[in-house]
């Protein structure tokens, strides 16, 4: 169970990632973000997660960096995670892509790399990429991000590695229930980016009963109801007080009544792209 910030979940590969982590979406390059990074390492986080389309690599590079020193940790101990975006999609184009990657971040080899977006069928071509650079020992896992059932199906018929993780917008307005399901019935991992919808959702009024009854934030109680789901999160913050209160999960649990309510929050509403429509 997620009784502790350093928890884990066991891949389908034997990787152990950290069920929580820090995400750096819309972050950008600069001292906000090596600082966000250097917290969340110092306040207990060990995994990281951010993308070549965020422009902002070099900045967590140096971030962990400074991290690992002032925590007194080893690079070993941290998960990191980037995606390959759509404009690399082919072979030779995304083991560039990587290489460029894992030099803006200043590291020998990255945890988990994914491919961004399905885009179109090229998307078989970047995964025997990836592939590739899992044999080589580059990356340590790989995976995909907004991938639909159907995407994981057709990736899956040829692959020769299956991939250990999807990461999908989910959130209580987007509860992807038959996505879940599908991942868990092939042991793929699944994880939530925008768990918290980009704040839209933190003053909703069933959310803020939930939240006033075990004294927590609206926040703490949909992170939570990931984490009970088995779902690996990862809230995006570079104010340290949230950085600390998005990890103060664990004192805590809903109960199934809780969840219940907050799975029927489901409007099936995105705030990001919708994955089979989303025009590169």
């Amino acid at each position: 169970m997620t009784n502790h910030l350093q928890a884990v979940t066991t891949l389908n590969n034997g990787a152990k990632m950290p069920w929580l982590g820090l995400g750096v979406f819309k972050v950008e390059e600069g001292s906000e973000l090596v600082e966000a990074v250097k917290t969340a390492i110092i306040e207990g986080y060990r995994s990281i997660d951010t993308a070549a389309i965020y422009g902002n690599e070099a900045g967590v590079g140096q971030g962990i960096k400074e991290g690992i020193k002032a925590a007194g940790i080893r690079r070993e101990d941290l998960f990191v995670t980037s995606k390959v975006w759509n404009d690399h999609l082919d072979y030779e184009g995304t083991l560039q892509a990587f290489e460029t990657s894992l030099e803006k971040l200043g590291l020998d080899y990255l945890d988990l790399y994914l491919i961004h977006w399905p885009g179109n069928s090229k998307y078989k071509q970047v995964w025997s990429a990836l592939e590739t650079l899992y044999k080589k020992d580059r990356i340590r896992s790989i995976g995909v991000s907004n991938f639909q059932i159907h995407h994981l199906e057709e990736l899956i018929k040829d692959a020769i590695i299956k991939p250990v993780i999807n990461q999908v917008e989910r959130h209580p307005k987007l509860t992807q229930k038959e996505l879940l399901a599908f991942c868990q019935q092939h042991d793929i991992q699944l994880e939530a980016w925008s768990p918290l919808m980009q704040g839209q959702i933190l003053d909703h009024p069933v959310l803020l009963e939930i939240a006033a009854k075990y004294n927590k934030s609206t926040a703490q109680v949909i992170l939570r109801w990931d984490l009970q789901q088995q779902i690996v999160v990862i809230p995006k913050s570079t104010k340290a007080h949230r950085i600390k209160a998005n990890a103060d999960l664990f004192d805590f649990e809903l109960t199934k009544e809780d969840t219940e309510q907050i799975d029927n929050l489901n409007e099936n509403h995105r705030v990001g792209p919708d994955p089979d429509t989303f025009d590169f």
